[in-house]
């Protein structure tokens, strides 16, 4: 069972919030009373971390307490406790994020902001590894270039994007995600992609789209934006400024 102990009250609401939010079976104590004979896990507060020996003891950042949740329910389910981020790469990546081979979190960003919702998600993991599909190469390329410090493994994602029934419509990049961070793959820390012709153009087009005088960047600012070194409007504000 996992036991709430803390007389911090951002800890407390922030904590039992989540844990109930989850379905999870738990109960709360004073930091001074006992604990349950169950217990084996106490979320805690920093000031009182040190006052449980006998269990697993997980001490609560009040701005963070999805992570203590984690680490808790991992605990009480016996597992290794591994953090692995599975990554369905695109315009808008899906990102799911698994403790334990259970999914904890899952989210889905435009791509100038994936790397941070990775990052954020691996400080102070156990263990984490980001699984990251081969398609989609130009994204993918740019968030196994962008990551630092970090096991990054590029995952075949063929056949990992489910069938969606009835109501599950624009679940399936997320989804996808979960597949991949449930397979190995090779493990990489770069990923040099040329764009083809075909991806050039697509972006030209794009930038066309979005401009308001309907014209296209050239293909220097194409190829940076492939490379993710600018997004389409920077590269449309630079365009805009070159012809001034």
């Amino acid at each position: 069972m996992i036991v709430v102990a803390t007389s911090d009250f951002e800890v407390y609401h922030g904590v039992v919030n989540e844990l109930r939010d989850r379905g999870a079976t738990f109960t709360t104590v004073e930091p001074d009373q006992a604990l349950p004979e169950r217990a084996v896990v106490v979320v805690t507060d920093a000031d009182h971390a040190s006052a449980f020996d006998d269990v697993s003891t997980i001490v609560a950042d009040p701005e963070q307490p999805r992570r203590a949740v984690d680490q808790a329910l991992t605990t009480v389910r016996g597992e290794d406790g591994r953090t692995i981020i599975g990554v369905d790469p695109g315009r808008k990546p899906g990102i799911a994020v698994l403790d334990g081979g259970v999914v904890v979190a899952a989210f889905q960003v435009p791509l100038a902001d994936a790397v941070d919702v990775i990052e954020r998600e691996v400080a102070e993991a156990a263990h984490p590894v980001v699984r990251i599909g081969d398609g989609s190469r130009l994204q993918s390329a740019t968030l196994v270039n962008d990551l630092e410090d970090v096991r990054i493994e590029l995952v075949d994602e063929t056949g990992t994007t489910p069938y969606l029934g009835t109501g599950a419509r624009g679940m399936e990049d997320v989804l996808a995600a979960v597949n991949i961070a449930r397979l190995e793959g090779e493990v990489v820390d770069s990923r040099e992609i040329e764009p083809t012709k075909g991806e050039l153009q697509l972006i030209k087009d794009r930038s066309r789209d979005r401009s308001d005088r309907n014209r296209a960047i050239d293909e220097m600012l194409a190829r940076r934006v492939a490379a993710g070194e600018l997004t389409i409007d920077e590269a449309l504000a630079k365009h805009r400024g070159d012809e001034e």
